[in-house]
């Protein structure tokens, strides 16, 4: 069998699918013997194709296509980054598009004689809806947020706050204004003292992360100082929508979960997904939905070009991934549109109780979706159709829970090669998993998949086991294989821990530079990935490699 994946994985993968054994998995097994790696990260199950009472035969087809679908190291002949390319200018043409539709229904358009008054009339409850929302206004500029990942002009490994501290800031120009009260931070007394200067940028930068074997996704790397602030008035939105709306996104997700478990039943509720949500968010749909206040604010702090390779490009989206506010704007705008068709229905439109949304996560009344769709169109937005779900199938997929027929049938997705002892837990686990989809008298099916796994593990380590609350630091397994021991009264079983960190080193930077870092929230769990290392020096994200054997209390 010729392969470029390692020969342990696809003899791990294909001891799996012989086990699965349905059609649809000997298939993904064949075209691995064969090398045809294109139609292994091309073929998936359509849940719709499966009787009610077939939920194990669908999640056991869902896990064979699924387990490689995402895995970056598949050698595919796809270019992933160009597809998100392609992907990301077809939102643009879509965004021209809805700006040319919706132009005639602005306050002060040129076109008034164009309205529809029926759509101008549905398009003003819209706009009451999101005032019930986020209110008339925001408050004065709140404090900035530093976010986990890169800037346009923080790259590579030099994007702990630390670094984004110590270089020098970038903003666009419509966000000068944010300088007045920026200058009263931490941050900017450090800049001061050093000196620095000010980098003023057209926008945003074009990049792209990992998505599935086929494409990347796509992303926008903001000015410095524009994202610091983004993410400031992204919270505000978010504490918004749970003080106004009592919906609170910290807990929308399981939320999803359950009423799309519920649903898979009775059918009460449609799931709907959204294709290329956060590209397709057209700046005059934002402009026509939102509160003037919100948005002049919300409008001066986003990029309004961004550079792809050497090429500037002026945008027609509003905002994109990378955003700091992107994710909480679509909620609301989403939300506000689900409830609007609800009481057209005669639905009572209650965010949290008969519409539920998490980004581009909606959940509405099954009767509701059909019509949802259309008006989503009219205002720019494609329905993923194969991840939507609105008819008799006993489907529904949310937040990342898939049910069918009330039965959880998740598949697993291997997303990177696996390489140090934590990533084989990982596997191992995951597979583990499957077993309770696929197989429910037991552990059988995926028996020898688990154990081709542990087979790649370290005979040291191989008696690391524990329950799943302790996550991949053991291998999953019963209460008679775990390895404890017992001192002052409480129970420590063995895991393994992280290994060699890498830190940089605080006396790198500037005492204001650490100063300020501290200030910011710094701390030994911060729940952004950074962290201060006893000896003196932050520890990045991703900072962490190898592993040693430990132990962790567990009662």
């Amino acid at each position: 069998m010729k392969s470029s994946l390692p020969g342990e994985l696809v003899r791990t993968v294909s001891l799996l699918l012989e086990d699965l054994g349905t059609p649809l998995a000997l298939g993904v097994y064949l075209r691995i013997r064969h090398g045809c790696w294109d139609e292994v990260s091309e073929v998936t199950p359509d849940p719709r194709n499966y009787l009610e009472h077939q939920a194990l035969k669908y999640a056991a087809d869902a896990a064979a296509c699924g387990f490689l679908r995402k895995l970056q190291g598949l050698p595919t002949t796809h270019d992933r980054r160009a597809n998100a390319i392609r992907k990301w200018y077809e939102g643009e043409r879509d965004c021209f598009k809805t700006n040319f539709r919706l132009e005639p229904y602005q306050r002060n358009s040129l076109f008034p004689e164009e309205r529809v008054p029926t759509i101008s009339d549905f398009i003003l409850k819209i706009r009451n809806i999101v005032r019930e929302l986020i209110g008339n206004r925001p408050s004065d500029l709140p404090e900035g947020k530093f976010g986990p990942g890169a800037t346009c002009t923080d790259r590579g490994r030099y994007t702990t706050v630390p670094d984004k501290i110590a270089s020098d800031p970038s903003l666009t120009r419509d966000a000068l204004w944010c300088v007045v009260e920026w200058r009263h931070t931490a941050w900017a007394r450090s800049f001061s003292e050093r000196h620095g200067e000010l980098i003023e940028v057209p926008g945003n930068r074009f990049a792209t992360v990992p998505k599935t074997s086929k494409t990347d996704r796509s992303i926008a790397l903001e000015p410095s100082i524009n994202v610091f602030y983004q993410l400031a008035f992204g919270t505000q939105l978010r504490e918004r929508l749970r003080l106004r709306a009592r919906w609170d996104l910290n807990r929308a997700q399981d939320i999803h979960r359950q009423v799309a478990c519920e649903s898979s039943l009775t059918r009460e509720f449609a799931t709907l997904d959204l294709s290329n949500a956060s590209d397709t968010v057209a700046s005059s749909l934002v402009k026509l939905l939102l509160p003037h206040q919100w948005f002049i604010v919300l409008d001066s702090l986003r990029s309004k070009a961004t550079q792809i390779d050497d090429r500037w490009v002026v945008l027609e989206k509003f905002s994109s991934m990378g955003n700091g506010f992107t994710f909480e704007l679509e909620t609301v705008i989403f939300a506000a549109i689900s409830m609007a068709v609800c009481r057209e229905a005669g639905h009572p439109g209650v965010l949290g109780r008969d519409v539920f949304v998490f980004g581009d996560d909606i959940i509405v009344p099954t009767g509701v979706a059909p019509g949802l769709k259309s008006v989503l169109s009219f205002f720019g937005f494609t329905l993923n159709e194969d991840k939507s779900f609105f008819l008799d199938e006993p489907f529904r997929e949310s937040c990342g829970g898939d049910f069918f027929h009330g039965k959880p049938v998740r598949p697993y997705f291997l997303k990177d090669l696996p390489n140090e002892p934590q990533d084989y837990f990982a596997l191992a686990n995951g597979i583990n998993r499957l077993a309770e989809n696929v197989d429910p008298s037991g552990f059988g099916v995926v028996r020898r998949a688990w154990f081709s796994v542990l087979d790649n593990v370290p005979s040291a380590l191989r008696s690391c086991r524990g329950p799943q609350a302790l996550g991949d630091i053991v291998i999953h397994d019963t209460p008679d294989r775990w390895t404890w021991r017992w001192r002052s009264g409480i129970r420590y079983l063995l895991v393994v821990k992280p290994g060699r960190r890498r830190k940089v080193n605080a006396h790198a930077f500037q005492p204001a530079v650490t100063l300020a870092s501290a200030l910011y929230g710094i701390g030994s769990s911060h729940p952004k990935g950074w962290a201060w290392h006893a000896t003196g020096g932050f520890i990045p994200r991703n900072g962490v490699s190898g592993y040693k054997r430990g132990w962790v209390p567990f009662s």
